[in-house]
């Protein structure tokens, strides 16, 4: 069966090998589709912050809006993505890393229109 993947994902399955990590992609469907769910989850997921961010830029106002909540979401942000590349899980990094980014608009709306 040949293996039509690029050379990254050859060496992340030769150390999950090493590691005797469970396979990737995973040999049951379902966890399979688990596996796909997540990844997708981790990218639409930080997708719910921009009506915040439409609703701040659009009224140009940021009335009512937390500096320090969002604030504190970016600092509990960095553990989540410090977490997610000590343990290789690609899910954790980019959802954390689109939180991060989403957030620091609202902030900046903030600073605009606060």
């Amino acid at each position: 069966m040949p293996i039509h993947h690029s050379g990254i994902l050859h060496i992340h399955r030769r150390k999950r090998i090493s590691k005797k990590l469970s396979r990737y992609p995973h040999k049951n469907s379902k966890l399979r589709l688990l596996d796909k769910l997540l990844m997708a989850i981790a990218i639409f997921g930080p997708l719910v912050n921009i009506p915040q961010i439409i609703k701040i830029f659009t009224e140009k106002s940021a009335a009512g809006i937390s500096l320090v909540t969002w604030s504190l979401y970016i600092v509990i942000s960095i553990p989540w993505i410090l977490y997610g590349i000590a343990h290789k899980e690609p899910p954790i990094i980019i959802s954390y890393i689109l939180l991060i980014i989403l957030h620091s608009i609202v902030i900046a709306g903030i600073f605009m229109y606060g």
